[in-house]
């Protein structure tokens, strides 16, 4: 390879990081903005319903207009934010670190592990 083509390879892979960036600077704070407008989302599905919250049927349905969507975008983000993480730990660089260990050590290391990157 010369030194042009790599140049080249180096700026495409440093312009596919800034727009991953630029997608996570205006992504994290829009979802923010959603999930803490929830309420007022799920108030203004209710009010097209005809239903009030005074009542069973709209209590219920005021609990399902603001707790599904908050749920699933929980998901999402924690889904999202654990994917980053995971990109730190390799599975070869997880085996090395786990292989030889005595059981105990190496139980408790692979349980640790098991915590920070549950998916």
């Amino acid at each position: 390879m010369n030194d042009t083509s790599v140049e080249t390879i180096e700026t495409t892979q440093n312009n596919r990081a800034m727009l991953w960036l630029a997608g996570i600077a205006i992504t994290v704070p829009l979802w923010f903005l959603a999930y803490f407008h929830l309420p007022d989302f799920a108030d203004y599905l209710l009010a097209l319903t005809g239903y009030d919250r005074s009542t069973h049927m709209g209590e219920a349905l005021h609990f399902f207009f603001y707790d599904t969507p908050k749920v699933l975008m929980l998901l999402g983000g924690i889904v999202f934010f654990m994917g980053i993480i995971q990109t730190f730990f390799a599975p070869e660089r997880t085996r090395a670190l786990l292989s030889g260990k005595k059981l105990v050590i190496g139980n408790t290391l692979a349980a640790t592990l098991g915590i920070v990157t549950p998916f």
